[in-house]
């Protein structure tokens, strides 16, 4: 039967057509008696399949009150008996007999199905004892009664007992009276019609019979056996024929029911009232109550309940002790009151197995359930209702069925599983209510996209930074389970200074880490956007977008550089006219630095060779004046060791020796003595002047060493070239790359120094910078910038180390801040891979030199070594 109900729900969510039809069918029929047709009576047809033929029918028992003696046949649907049906054993005596089906048929009709038993005249009445013996006092009067047990008969309706008769009366002494009781349940009393004489005749034997109305009558007979005696004059009568009593329902044990009271006017015994129940009163009195045969005080002893029994009748007698007493009767009409002491059943017909999706729609079928109280009138209605604040409801269909249907859309993100509780109250004074659960599991779907934590992702990277190294995650969020909420990351594609963004970032599919492709250089980008993607697994994808800024911090990572006075070697030569006085400038040192803020502001000191207090140096302007009014005769030569410091951190520095000399003769147009009207005459424009100058020898110079290293290199490696990778992974599968002089760094060799050659290590600010004034930074454009053709015409040199070593070691200051080799933020971070060198500018300062006197004295310049 389970199943059954099983395959109903799966058919539930279907249209439902119900049917009700009622059949009769005679007791005592035999194993297959056919008692209908269902198909036929419900008009149930058969489905057409999709060749045309006709689908075979199908009839399923859901419910069934007997199925040890009803069944339907599931091709065919007869309704037919599986044994025989004895309606006086299946419903006793309640006066209708129904057995009820519910029937499944063709996966669509539901049919409520009622079959009435009906009674057949099988049984006669029948009396608890083939005879009794009454004893009656010749002194009782006409009309005294005596009530006679009653008979029994199974039968219901007019197949029922219906009359009693007396017969074998010869002398009329005897009539015989029937009565009802509240039930229906009829029952005889012997009544005296004439007084008795004992001394006449002392025994009279009577038959009652006992006859049903079936439409062939049945009838059972008992025989009364009267024996006349000599009594007592009165009998015990009670103050009423009859009482009536109300009581409630599971009233407890002990409880006093009434108290009889029934009086004797004779004395002693024959006084003497003594009570009990009447001989005939049945069984089942005798458990639900007691009584005292003293007081006549009757008790409640057993469990009383309305639902088997609204009203009880007692037969109660009195008689007293004399002798031949004549007993006194009584009844006693018990109406129970019915209580609320029933609770409302709830059973499951049939649950949804399995999860269901969060996509489904209001109005799906979760649950069949069947409710029920066995409590009448107020105290059986029930109102039922789904506990608490779920998407879930009831729909009432018909018997006390419902459904349980989702009543507004799911969401599996808000709340994966539901405890469905149905309650069930009645309306009793105080209501009863039952519950009962079950679970109902949510299904995902992909219903959420992924969502980023924020909106704009702000990342933040030191320039210079290793290509791989970690800058970030970016986070986002999907509330769906499984594939549903496994998000993907990507870069949308876009452009970043003219390039794809993926050679400069890229991010990790699974986790969203963001990791740099290449180094950056803060002098060359500051800061660039792209969007990251985030799409989910499911089907069909949801995705989403967020922006990532990457800000690129500056480090202090280029040296400063002396462009002013021109240096070689380090040193510059001042030659100053004697007797000048207090404030005369002396010379003018200027230095750039690539970096910003902090660590492109620049200081300028004497660190060495002023102890005597001769000279003093402007710290901004690096203005080098006179501070004693006769230095030359203190020192007529004053090395000056000049430091040039940024405020990066850490702190880098360049220096320069300044030999100051004296000499006899007339001040310098270019050197006037320091006043006021000529201390603030601008310096920028003859500084534009040289540095473009500088430049412009700059470039010969490189294309001059260039040319000679790579020659040299290949006869007598007498220079190694060392070739700054930038950043681009492309070079190492093979593509060819033009390389900026800032790229490329000349180490002095062994030779030259003992050829005294003058060669400059060129870095990659050198000297091709434009100084516009004492805040402005250099700028460079790629017209001053020497191109190296190809990246493979400078051969690799392994022993780069040891030549730049051996360089700075023959270095004419042994200062460590200014022999420190310091990575230019162009590539590498080794140290030994700077692009600045302690003698950067030295060739530059040659090749301005040289130039200069050349113009001077009109000497072409030799042409450049092919």
């Amino acid at each position: 039967m389970y199943l059954s109900i099983f395959f109903f729900l799966l058919l539930w969510a279907q249209a439902l057509t119900l049917k009700n039809l009622n059949y009769s069918v005679p007791e005592e029929q035999g194993p297959g008696t056919v008692i209908g047709n269902i198909a036929k009576d419900a008009r149930i047809g058969l489905e057409q399949t999709g060749q045309g033929q006709a689908k075979k029918a199908n009839f399923r028992v859901l419910e069934n009150s007997a199925p040890h003696l009803i069944d339907v046949d599931p091709q065919s649907g007869l309704l037919y008996t599986k044994q025989r049906i004895d309606r006086e054993t299946l419903c006793r005596r309640n006066p209708k007999c129904q057995l009820s089906m519910e029937v499944f048929a063709n996966d669509k009709d539901i049919c409520m199905i009622k079959i009435d038993i009906q009674d057949i005249n099988d049984n006669s009445p029948a009396f608890p004892s083939d005879q009794i013996d009454i004893d009656i006092s010749e002194n009782a009067v006409p009309g005294t009664r005596f009530p006679l047990t009653n008979a029994h008969d199974p039968d219901a309706g007019e197949n029922g007992l219906k009359t009693y008769q007396i017969t074998r009366d010869d002398y009329n002494l005897f009539s015989l009276e029937v009565k009802s009781r509240g039930d229906g349940t009829k029952f005889p009393e012997l009544v005296i019609q004439r007084p008795l004489d004992r001394e006449e005749r002392s025994h009279h034997t009577l038959i009652l019979s006992a006859t049903d109305g079936g439409e062939y009558p049945r009838s059972g007979t008992m025989q009364i056996n009267v024996k006349v005696i000599d009594s007592n004059d009165n009998s015990p009568v009670f103050d009423q024929p009859s009482y009536v009593v109300e009581i409630p329902e599971n009233s407890p044990p002990g409880k006093v029911l009434i108290d009889l009271n029934a009086t004797d006017p004779d004395e002693g015994n024959n006084g003497q009232v003594v009570y009990s129940f009447s001989g005939y009163a049945p069984e089942r009195i005798r458990e639900l109550f007691s009584i005292d045969s003293r007081t006549g005080v009757i008790k409640i002893q057993g469990e009383i309940d309305y639902e088997e029994s609204p009203i009880i009748e007692i037969d109660i007698q009195a008689k007293d002790l004399g002798p031949n007493p004549i007993p006194g009767h009584c009844k006693v009409t018990v109406k129970v009151l019915d209580r609320n002491d029933n609770w409302p059943y709830i059973g499951f017909v049939s649950v949804r197995q399995g999860a269901i999706s969060e996509a489904r729609p209001p109005g799906t079928v979760i649950a069949l359930v069947r409710v029920t109280d066995k409590d009448s009138g107020r105290n059986g209605q029930l109102q039922c209702r789904v506990l608490g604040n779920v998407p879930f409801k009831l729909e009432e269909n018909y018997d006390n069925l419902y459904t349980v249907v989702t009543d507004r859309p799911l969401d599996r993100e808000v709340q994966d599983e539901y405890n469905v509780t149905i309650v069930a109250k009645d309306n009793g004074i105080p209501p009863l209510n039952s519950t009962k659960s079950f679970t109902v599991k949510i299904l995902d779907e992909n219903d959420n996209v992924p969502r980023f934590t924020k909106m704009v992702y702000l990342l933040q990277i030191p320039e210079n930074n290793i290509p791989g190294e970690y800058l970030g995650s970016v986070l986002a969020h999907d509330s769906d389970l499984g594939q549903n909420g496994t998000v993907y990351y990507s870069i949308i594609n876009s452009n970043v200074s003219g390039g794809d963004v993926n050679t400069y970032v890229n991010v990790n599919a699974a986790n969203g880490a963001i990791y740099a492709v290449r180094s950056f250089n803060y002098e060359q980008i500051k800061y660039f956007d792209f969007k990251v993607l985030a799409k989910d697994a499911g089907s069909p994808h949801l995705e989403s977008n967020t922006s990532v800024r990457i800000t690129v911090l500056d480090v202090n990572d280029n040296i400063p550089v002396i462009v002013l006075p021109l240096l070689q070697n380090d040193t510059a030569e001042i030659h100053v006219p004697r007797n000048v006085g207090v404030g005369y400038i002396v010379t003018t040192v200027r230095a750039v630095d690539n970096d910003y803020g902090e660590s492109g502001r620049l200081t300028y000191e004497i660190s060495d060779g002023n102890e005597d207090h001769l000279f003093e140096m402007d710290p901004v302007t690096g203005e080098v004046r006179t501070a004693h009014p006769f230095w030359e005769d203190v020192n007529p030569v004053v090395e000056l060791i000049i430091r040039v410091m940024d405020h990066g951190k850490p702190t880098l520095t360049a220096a320069a020796r300044l030999i100051v000399k004296a000499y006899n003769g007339p001040v310098a147009g270019g050197e006037p003595r320091i006043n006021e009207e000529n201390r603030n005459w601008d310096m920028s424009l003859p500084l534009i002047v040289t540095l473009s100058i500088i430049s412009i020898m700059l470039l010969a110079a490189m294309v001059t060493i260039a040319i000679k290293c790579k020659r040299e290199n290949k006869e007598i490696r007498t220079y190694n070239c060392r070739i700054a990778e930038y950043s681009h992974p492309q070079l190492g599968k093979g593509k060819k790359k033009k390389i900026n002089k800032n790229d490329i760094m000349l180490v002095q060799s062994e030779v030259e120094e003992r050829d005294a050659m003058n060669v400059m290590n060129v870095g990659h600010v050198g000297c091709h910078t434009s100084f516009t004034g004492p805040a402005t930074s250099t700028t460079e454009t790629p017209a001053n910038r020497m191109s190296i053709i190809q990246t493979d015409s400078f051969p690799t040199e392994s022993n780069y180390m040891g030549s730049r070593q051996q360089f700075v070691q023959s270095s004419t200051f042994k200062d460590p801040e200014r022999a420190s080799l310091r990575d230019s933020g162009h590539g590498d971070s080794d140290q030994a891979d700077s692009d600045q060198d302690t003698n950067k500018g030295s060739c530059c300062d040659m090749s301005a030199k040289e130039a200069l006197k050349m113009k001077a004295t009109g000497v072409k310049p030799p042409p450049l070594e092919q």
